[in-house]
């Protein structure tokens, strides 16, 4: 199963600035461990969204609104993609990351093509 954990920007990774050597270590450690579990698809961090863009398209007609979003609670930071054998797994995994951040970060499985079959009720209520 893959896992995606999502950490979220706040007012200082939004402002551009780096995170402290000590979580960066943290972080360099936890994306370490994972990749010599042999769990590690990819880490990733992203851009302030100063330097992004939201698009939208209704009734054909394009929108975009160029950054900075203002809810930087809710905007991504950064992912890292797992492949664990269980949810529990990747709760483990993501507590470690939490932890190095010093703050929540968010696990969703990653949909798979086994979710559309028929005997599938992942999208079910």
């Amino acid at each position: 199963m893959r896992y995606m954990i999502i950490n979220k920007t706040d007012a200082d990774s939004e402002a551009g600035k780096l995170p402290s050597p000590e979580v960066a270590e943290g972080v360099g450690n936890v994306v370490e461990d994972l990749s010599k579990a042999g769990v590690l698809l990819f880490a990733e961090g992203v851009h302030r969204s100063s330097l992004g863009a939201r698009v939208k398209v209704e009734d054909g007609r394009r929108t975009v609104t160029d950054g900075p979003f203002a809810e930087t609670k809710e905007l991504v930071g950064g992912v890292i993609v797992v492949e664990v054998r269980n949810r529990d797994e990747a709760i483990e995994w993501a507590a470690r990351l939490a932890e190095a951040l010093g703050s929540e970060v968010e696990v969703r499985r990653v949909v798979d093509e086994a979710d559309f079959g028929p005997d599938s009720d992942i999208f079910q209520n």
